[in-house]
C-alpha cells in the first residue's frame, strides 16, 4: 500500500501555524504536500471550516496532526472519509458531547497566567515561560508569546461531536513534562483510543523540542 502524501497540521491555543516549523522543511523534503492551518481560534466551528478549506486544497487523502487544541479539531474533521490517520501532540481527544472544560476540569485548575480580555484569553509572558515552553530557549519562549493566537472565551466549553479517532487509525505523542495539558489525561486519551502512543520528555510543544520523534510518528502515520 502506497504511502499517504498530503499532511495537515492543525495549531492549538496561544499557537500559531509556526509552531510546526521545525518538521515542516523535513517533510517537504521527504516529498510530502503539507499545509498548516492558521486556526481563527474563534469558534469550534470556525476552527473546523479552517481545516476543512486546508483538506480541500489536496487531491486524495489526509493525515491529520493536531496539536492541543487541535487534537479537537482533528476529532471533529477526521470523520472525513478523505481521512486516513489521526496524530494527536499532547492533544485533547474529546469523546461525544465533552468538552475541553470536561477534560481538565479531572487533572488541575485553571493557570493563574491567563488574562481574559474583550472575549478572548491571553496568556503572559510568564505563563508562556513556566507553562507552555519553560524548556525552550528564551528566543524560542518569546516568539511564541509575541505570535499568540489567543482563544474565544467560548471554546473551552464546546462541545464534541461524533469523535472520528473511534474509526480511524490514530497515534498519540504523550509530553511528559507538559504543564498545560496534563500528561495523566494525556495517556488516559491515548489508552480511551486505543492509539498507538509514544511518550517523549518534552514540554507542551514536542513537535519543537523532540522534532524527530514527532516526524517519526508522522511518517508511521502516513505508511
Amino acid at each position: 500500500m502506497s504511502k499517504v502524501k498530503n499532511i495537515i497540521l492543525v495549531h492549538g491555543f496561544w499557537a500559531d501555524a509556526s509552531c510546526y516549523s521545525e518538521i515542516i522543511p523535513t517533510l517537504l523534503a521527504e516529498g510530502y504536500e503539507v499545509l498548516a492551518v492558521q486556526n481563527p481560534l474563534t469558534s469550534l466551528a470556525d476552527d473546523v471550516a479552517a481545516t476543512r478549506r486546508a483538506m480541500d486544497r489536496f487531491e486524495g487523502n489526509c493525515i491529520l496532526v493536531g496539536h492541543s487544541w487541535g487534537g479537537f479539531v482533528i476529532t471533529e474533521v477526521g470523520n472525513d472519509q478523505r481521512i486516513s490517520g489521526l496524530v494527536y501532540i499532547a492533544a485533547l481527544a474529546p469523546d461525544i458531547d465533552e468538552s475541553m472544560m470536561d477534560l481538565m476540569s479531572k487533572y488541575g485548575t485553571p493557570s493563574p497566567h491567563f488574562q481574559e480580555q474583550n472575549g478572548f484569553v491571553w496568556i503572559s509572558q510568564e505563563g508562556v515561560e513556566q507553562i507552555l515552553a519553560h524548556d525552550l530557549s528564551a528566543e524560542r519562549k518569546a516568539l511564541i508569546h509575541t505570535t499568540q493566537t489567543p482563544p474565544c472565551t467560548s471554546l473551552p466549553a464546546a462541545k464534541a461531536g461524533n469523535p472520528a479517532w473511534k474509526d480511524k487509525p490514530s497515534w498519540y505523542i504523550v509530553a511528559n513534562d507538559d504543564k498545560a495539558v496534563p500528561p495523566d489525561l494525556q495517556r488516559d486519551l491515548a489508552q480511551r483510543m486505543g492509539a498507538t502512543t509514544v511518550a517523549v520528555a518534552s514540554n507542551h510543544f514536542p513537535m519543537i523540542s523532540h522534532p524527530q520523534e514527532v516526524l517519526e510518528v508522522i511518517r508511521e502515520a502516513t505508511r
